[in-house]
């Protein structure tokens, strides 16, 4: 993993749990006008029309292809979207067994060119097994992109992050809830009233029968774990081999049954979790960007930082917002801790804070990068499952929040946009059982931020018989072939290639 890496992926953070995708050529793409609503086609089963891909730096085997789905799956004559695809084909076609789907994470994120990029890092016999098969799901990069048309101040990570303000106060999270939720009715046009995890494993379907294969093995990494476990709940007898990878809780159990409300909860959890890691780290000898003597040191010196910045922000020309505050601090450990290569940045951030001095200018996404990342990730998060309205909840559960966990200060548990969203009664959450076939492989870092080993235990428990997990001695977002180790990434790709799993839930040091 390339420093650039990681500067890129902490960059993009506003618009996902696990990090907003930004693929090659995205930006372009997002920049075009959206993909209008279309005449009903005909039947998905259709074969599809394999064309070179739009942008640069791709594996030149890889071709794309659109898949026509409903914008609304209860009118499935009604209008009608197109899911960009695409493919690499299996490099031994002798030894193909099927296609390998990537399901990216977010919501938000994209794996239309993760095939050229993320899925050439999987093992030759991985590649030698399957068609790797990335997409765009609904609203994203090039699958009919929608937009809230945010002001920029609305674009800030400590905006769509719902930290509340120094001295405690929800309101002003109230009052950006709303904001986004008017912009997003008046901006995101009928799509973005339908997109969900339930619509996204739909469209995996039309996709998994458009490619013409009977069944389809995954790999989904944090949103797309779920969306991957989603998907195996509809549609179990059409999935093959399913890794799913950096499990968010999507049983409910974190939040009394609010599913994307818990995922919001679990960084309470995962940042208690990483966060020792990185105090290790910032207090060892010999480290250019020591922070403390000891491992004890960094969190009260961390936590008295941010104290100060509340009160006494350091003005930050260029930055979204223009200052250095605690919450853009607290912000930044968040994101720091997503990939152990983000803690020198984290530690020069507030090296120079403690000077009273604000570091270069962050770098930016493109804004239309953003936009629709921060659209896709509210609609999904909000039409999920119904959200609390009350601002007097929000404040009471922030505050003991704060209380109980000061690194995140009561953030996890504040108002998103889903505060003021339109509620649709007809929808629920789609709930993860242990029905059907064993056919899933759980993949979990035992120190994740974002998606914390807490939560993947209850998603195990839900799928009880139909899964084995696999936990890994490791920090960091993101498990198999990024942050976990060699003994899960072994087991992982054993899975994949011949079928078999470990005999029972494997702990990997």
């Amino acid at each position: 993993m390339t420093k650039t890496r990681t500067k890129r992926k902490i960059a993009l953070m506003a618009a996902s749990m696990a990090a907003l995708a930004a693929a090659p050529g995205a930006a372009s793409a997002l920049a075009s006008p959206p993909a209008g609503a279309r005449a009903p086609a005909a039947a998905h089963t259709q074969p599809l029309t394999w064309e070179k891909c739009e942008g640069t730096g791709l594996d030149p085997r890889q071709r794309c292809a659109t898949v026509d789905v409903p914008v609304d799956y209860s009118d499935p004559g009604g209008a009608r979207i197109g899911i960009a695809v695409s493919r690499i084909a299996a490099e031994r076609p002798e030894a193909r067994r099927g296609a390998l789907l990537m399901i990216a994470g977010g919501p938000g994120g994209g794996s239309l060119d993760e095939i050229s990029g993320k899925g050439q890092k999987l093992p030759q016999e991985v590649r030698d097994a399957y068609d790797l098969v990335g997409f765009d799901p609904r609203g994203v990069g090039r699958s009919a992109p929608v937009s809230c048309g945010l002001d920029r101040g609305d674009l800030a990570l400590t905006r769509f992050w719902p930290w509340p303000a120094a001295d405690g106060s929800v309101a002003e999270n109230m009052a950006t809830a709303r904001r986004t939720a008017a912009a997003c009715a008046r901006n995101g046009g009928d799509l973005i009233r339908h997109i969900s995890t339930a619509d996204n494993a739909r469209d995996i379907d039309r996709v998994r029968a458009a490619l013409g294969e009977r069944k389809l093995s995954a790999w989904g990494v944090s949103y797309g774990a779920y969306t991957g476990a989603v998907h195996r709940e509809l549609f179990p007898h059409r999935t093959d081999r399913f890794v799913l990878d950096s499990n968010p809780d999507g049983t409910g159990t974190l939040s009394d049954g609010q599913v994307s409300r818990g995922m919001w909860t679990a960084f309470e959890t995962g940042v208690e979790d990483a966060f020792p890691e990185f105090a290790k780290w910032a207090s060892r000898k010999g480290n250019p960007y020591r922070l403390a003597d000891t491992e004890a040191g960094v969190r009260p010196l961390f936590l008295r930082l941010a104290e100060r910045l509340d009160r006494e922000p350091i003005p930050w020309p260029g930055a979204n917002p223009a200052e250095l505050n605690g919450n853009v601090l607290r912000q930044s450990m968040v994101s720091a801790l997503y990939d152990p290569e983000g803690y020198p940045a984290l530690a020069q951030l507030v090296l120079a804070a403690r000077k009273g001095e604000a570091p270069p200018t962050p770098e930016q996404p493109p804004e239309p990068l953003l936009q629709n990342g921060l659209a896709v990730a509210v609609a999904t998060f909000c039409n999920d499952s119904a959200w609390p309205t009350s601002s007097a909840l929000y404040q009471r559960d922030a505050d003991r929040s704060r209380a109980a966990h000061p690194l995140t200060a009561g953030m996890p548990r504040n108002a998103t946009a889903c505060a003021a969203w339109p509620q649709d009664p007809k929808r629920a959450p789609v709930r993860i059982t242990a029905q059907g076939t064993s056919t899933v492989l759980l993949v979990q870092n035992e120190r994740d931020p974002a998606t914390p080993l807490a939560g993947a235990r209850a998603v195990r428990a839900a799928l009880g018989q139909r899964a084995v997990m696999v936990t890994m001695d490791a920090t960091g977002h993101d498990a198999y072939l990024g942050n976990g180790n060699a003994c899960g990434d072994r087991a992982v790709t054993r899975y994949l290639v011949t079928g078999h799993r470990p005999a029972g839930d494997k702990y990997c040091r």
